[in-house]
């Protein structure tokens, strides 16, 4: 059996989903399995030896090269041509759901009273139901097993194997780390401001811990506000720019990560390692909690469906709390 997964972004919504590939290939070894993703994140899915091919598109490049969009139709319409047996499209966007159309005949998707674009859903021959409020990484093993067949239990997600992979990387990460106190691994970005736990906080986490810290950036304006935490603190380090593939090795090799609710620190969860997630404006639906995952809400209520960007509670969130949740995973 052939099937394509379309899942393009983001990267944390990618990570969520790859823990089903695992069990996929348990359930039956012959299914072959190709993902479709925006080749902005194709990264975060190389090494994977569950994955048969990774295929990109480059819908982002449409906002600035309109004239692109028949280039992008051309190259779906090629991955077609491997006739696959099953679509899922676990996205359950109309954008995902033109593409899983286009890539075969047979498409599952999740129904319309389980996405936010319920038109999405008319694409699809096979509709499931699962609460959009579903947590992320159970809602993802749901729409990418149940057209199988398959059920993923609770149980198995949390005995689940490490389902990141990467390869030897050029940066020599050793010189970072410290053999005589325990390695930090800080996310201090994500998507929007509001989302972002206030950097002197960090470094008040940092000097409470003082363990080896090192901070992961991805602009330049998160990358000016590592070095001014570096000047606080004699155990903040920053890291270079890192690649997907330098990201996945970091965070494998680190004691714990702490960070805002985005990709990297989603990352640790899927590598089986320990971390905290500090969540403002976004729901905790979007970690998997475990004895060694852990979470730190704001006390703002959320709503799953429409998320108020400004809801800057993040920042009211007690650093010491995450102190002392931090030094009971170390």
């Amino acid at each position: 059996m052939k099937i394509a997964i379309v899942k393009l972004s983001a990267l944390g919504d990618i990570v969520h989903a790859m823990a089903a590939l695992q069990f996929i290939k348990a359930y039956d070894a012959s299914i072959q399995i190709d993902w479709i993703v925006e080749k902005g994140f194709a990264g975060v899915l190389e090494n994977n030896p569950d994955i048969n091919q990774i295929l990109t598109v480059n819908l982002k490049s449409l906002k600035t090269n309109k004239w692109g969009f028949l280039q992008q139709i051309n190259d779906i319409r090629h991955y077609a041509h491997n006739n696959y047996d099953l679509v899922i499209d676990a996205q359950g966007l109309i954008k995902s759901a033109v593409i899983a159309k286009i890539l075969g005949k047979r498409i599952a998707g999740f129904d319309a009273n389980s996405i936010r674009e319920k038109t999405a859903s008319w694409f699809y021959n096979i509709k499931l139901n699962c609460s959009f409020d579903t947590n992320a990484v159970v809602r993802n093993a749901f729409i990418l097993s149940r057209p199988l067949g398959l059920e993923i239990t609770s149980d198995q997600i949390l005995t689940k194997k490490p389902c990141l992979y990467f390869t030897h990387t050029e940066l020599p990460l050793d010189g970072f780390f410290k053999k005589d106190r325990r390695n930090i691994v800080l996310v201090i970005g994500s998507s929007w401001d509001s989302k972002n736990y206030p950097v002197d906080k960090f470094v008040k986490i940092a000097k409470g811990l003082q363990q080896n810290c090192l901070v992961v950036w991805g602009s330049e304006q998160e990358k000016q506000k590592a070095d001014w935490m570096a000047t606080q603190a004699d155990n903040i380090q920053v890291m270079p720019r890192l690649d997907l593939n330098g990201l996945k090795a970091l965070i494998a090799k680190a004691d714990l990560l702490i960070g805002n609710d985005t990709g990297p620190t989603h990352m640790a969860w899927a590598l089986n390692r320990p971390s905290i997630t500090i969540f403002g404006p976004t729901p905790v639906r979007m970690a998997y909690e475990t004895a060694i995952n852990k979470v730190v809400k704001s006390s703002s209520v959320v709503n799953p469906y429409k998320l108020n960007k400004q809801d800057y509670s993040i920042k009211d969130i007690d650093a010491n709390e995450i102190i002392t949740l931090a030094h009971s995973l170390l």
